[in-house]
Formats: structure tokens, sequence, C-alpha cells
């Protein structure tokens, strides 16, 4: 039997002791570090909090660089881990049934965490009124599952992160498309939320907010959306890319609304596919929610959008489980356990108010070449736009024109500068305060579109295409 020297027996347990160290550090659950130091939650001393707050820092990476940034993010740290404290210790107690944590908003306030992730501004809402699907209407003697959890039918893509961009009504749209394209194909294709933010600017707002109704219109009527693997997600608002858009590696057939404030029917639309709501997510409870069935605080001014992705009842509590797009490092591994037959029609914190989901009836599926959709737009003999933009002329003298540009919008207005356009539901220009009108005398409005310059005929593979097929 070999004799282990006792140097080299103290280096090994030296070892796994900075291992034990260096796991634990990782771990931001409020509860473990107490129990690690024996420390209650409401009696740390500023070298305890200090300590947190250099771990808290190297879990997520975070460094300061401008003077004096560091410490002032320490104030708001120990100002959320109060809170955080306050609100465990009642919730051990038996006050409250879901904890809170050091999440990745814990050096933000509540106000800078609001003005960050979520809209700062509703969408523009005209024209589109919501016109409820008796689909999932709730009848006496239907029969559901008492549970359901699209995850584990393959049917939700890993949870994604929107960055600072409150895009979340585009993840929305996303995931539930996703979600019936595998129900119905077979096929889980995770999808671009980046050309909703970059494309769909018709109505949504990109990084400002956003509808998910008028992004499945959107996704309808480019006849589909590309991957998100060809279309990546960045975390800002860019230019549209004209060619991704006409990638359509999956399409819709239609959309519905879940009857409004209702939570039976939503519980039946869930049942049967993941589908997008809109919810209040202000609180500073929802900021630094970590686990358990959120009873917190919230109301009705909807202000960001998620999936519910199946539902569940824990020790008698009934809950819908939500699928957030703040990365997996917050809540239940980037979810939520939300309230579930509440006391208010709307539903916590409104999540019944503006239910939707889309349809898909036709199994077709799969990646399209942009040379192979509908044969681009031409302008003259010489140029082109792509399909469903509208030619404008920039340059023109008498009866010609010398220069082509693109409206991405089918059948727009071309407006007197000679750069903007207007979408047909705006067709009346209004170049001074570069809007568009639905008429003359109707202040409303939305931001014009920019023209792009057309292409000539040998650039643009899909116009060649086409010439070869008819010589």
């Amino acid at each position: 039997m070999d004799v282990i020297s006792k140097p080299f027996v103290a280096v090994v347990l030296l070892l796994l002791g900075l291992a034990a160290s260096a796991a634990a550090a990782l771990d931001m659950s409020i509860i473990s570090y107490e129990a690690r130091r024996r420390v209650g939650g409401l009696r740390r001393s500023e070298e305890d909090v200090r300590r947190l707050y250099e771990e808290w820092m190297a879990t997520h990476r975070r460094s300061y660089d401008a003077v004096g940034e560091k410490e002032k993010r320490f104030e708001v740290f120990k100002d959320n881990l109060r809170f955080v404290d306050a609100h465990n210790a009642a919730a051990e107690a038996g006050g409250r049934g879901f904890h809170l944590g050091l999440n990745r908003f814990a050096d933000l306030t509540n106000e800078e965490y609001r003005a960050a992730y979520l809209a700062t501004r509703p969408a523009a809402t005209a024209g589109r009124n919501r016109v409820a699907s008796h689909r999932y209407v709730h009848h006496a003697g239907d029969e559901l599952p008492a549970s359901v959890d699209w995850r584990a039918e393959g049917a939700v893509a890993a949870v994604k992160d929107q960055g600072r961009c409150a895009s979340g009504w585009a993840f929305a749209t996303i995931a539930a498309v996703e979600g019936i394209n595998k129900i119905v194909t077979g096929d889980l294709i995770r999808l671009s939320e980046q050309e909703l933010v970059d494309c769909d600017t018709a109505y949504n707002l990109g990084c400002n907010g956003g509808i998910v109704d008028y992004a499945f219109a959107f996704i309808i009527s480019n006849g589909g959306i590309d991957t998100e693997d060809d279309y990546p997600y960045k975390g800002h608002e860019d230019k549209c890319n004209w060619l991704r858009k006409n990638a359509k590696a999956v399409s819709i057939d239609g959309f519905e609304d879940v009857p409004t404030n209702d939570e039976k029917a939503l519980l039946k639309a869930v049942a049967n596919q993941p589908v997008s709501v809109a919810i209040e997510a202000g609180s500073r409870e929802f900021q630094l929610y970590r686990s358990g069935v959120f009873t917190g605080r919230c109301g009705t001014d909807l202000d960001h959008g998620a999936v519910i992705v199946g539902y569940g009842t824990d020790h008698g509590k009934d809950y819908w489980i939500v699928r957030n797009s703040w990365g997996e490092d917050w809540g239940e591994a980037g979810y939520i356990r939300m309230e579930r037959s509440v006391n208010t029609s709307a539903g916590k914190c409104g999540i019944a108010m503006l239910p939707s989901y889309p349809i898909k009836k036709d199994p077709k599926h799969g990646p399209c070449h942009p040379s192979s959709v509908n044969p681009p737009t031409s302008c003259d003999s010489q140029y082109a736009c792509l399909s469903g933009a509208t030619c404008c002329c920039v340059y023109e003298n008498g009866r010609y024109c010398y220069a082509w540009g693109c409206c991405p919008s089918e059948a727009a207005t071309c407006c007197e500068d000679h750069y903007s356009c207007c979408p047909q539901d705006y067709p009346f220009c209004n170049v001074q305060a570069g809007t568009c009108q639905m008429s003359k005398d109707n202040p409303l409005g939305v931001k014009a579109l920019a023209r792009s310059p057309a292409t000539p005929y040998w650039w643009n593979s899909g116009i060649d295409a086409r010439k070869s097929s008819n010589e």
C-alpha cells in the first residue's frame, strides 16, 4: 500500500476548499449565502455586504469604468439587498410564497430597470381592433389537463436575452410562432426577433415597445420570417436587411385573440399551444424575482411582452409558466411562475388582457433562398426593387426618371422630398414633420419610411433568374 505524505494531503484539502469556495461564490441565493455565513438577512455587516457585492460582480461579470460608478452602484446594490432581505424574511415566516434574489438587475434602481428593459411608450394602436376568437371559449364540461408544460413537448426554445432594448413584444411573438410551428410540423426552428425589431416598423417601435398582433400581421404579410442564425439578434435597432427579410424560413396562416379578461379561455388556449401575452413588469418585486409563484404587487399598465408556455398548481396555488426574455440568470432559469385564478378579471399583472396566438394550418415549412421568393419589383428596363417594395423616382427630368429609390412598403406613396415615402395605410406625406398621416386633416401619423437605392438587373440574381426563364 502506498504511503501518502501529510504535505500532499494538506495540499489536496486546500485545493478542495478553494474549489468549494469558488462554487459557493456562483450561488447568488440570499438564503444560501446566509446559511454559509450564519448571518441573519436583516443583520448584515458592511464588510459582509461588500463581500457579497464583489461576488455578485464576479458572477455577473460586471465592471465599472466611470470614476465613482462602482461606489454608486454599491449603494444601489445595498438598497436592493435590504429590500430582498426584508421580503425573503417575510416569505420564510409564511407571509409570501415567492423569493427575491440578487439577479442581473441588482445594481439598478427600479427607475433605471424600467427605462432600460420595459416599453417607455405604447405602440400606435390605430386601426387595430381586437376581435376575440371563439376557438378557445370556455364551455361548461370542458375537460383540460391539470397541468401543461410545452417545454416538455419540445415546443419551447432555450430562453433568450433581449438586452437593454424593450423588445419583449418581439420575443413574445417569436416564441409563440416557434411553438406552433413545432406543434404542427414537428420541427423547433429558432426564429429572428431582430427581423421584427428592424423591419416591423409600420406600427411597432423596435426598442421602445410594440404589440404582438401587429408583429403577427407583419409575418403574415411578409410571407414568413427568417431564422435566428441567418438574422441574429443585436440588442438594438438597425436598418432592415431586406435580403434576409425575403428569406421566409417559417410562416403562419393567421392569428387570433383570446377573449379579453377571461382566464378560463386563456387556460384553454394554453392547453393547446403557447400564447403571447402583455403584462406589467415594472414592480420592484418583478425586477428582483428569483423563485416561487409570483403574487407580488403589479397593476395593468402593460409594458412588457412574454409568452405563457404552460400552467400548473403548487401547494394549492395555481400558476402560469411564463417564459421571459432576460436570460437564464433571471427568475427560475429565465421563467417566472405567475399567480393564476386571481380575483381580478384582468389576471395577474394584466396577463389576461391582451393574449393572442398564431395559427398554422399548412405543415409546409423550411428555409427559402432569397432568389427563389417572389420576383422583384421592376422600376424600368434597367433597375428594380425587392419584392413587395415600391419604386420611387429620385431624380427625374421631364417624363424620364434617371435614378430610382425603393420604398420598403407595397403600394406606398412617394413623398415630394425624393427621400421618404409613406405606407398605404398612412398615404399622406408630411415632409416637414417627417411623418405619414391617415389623411391631410388627421394629425395621427407614423414616422415616414426611408428609400434605399434601386439595384440594376445584373446585380439582382432574382431578376437574372426571371430573365433567363423568359428567354
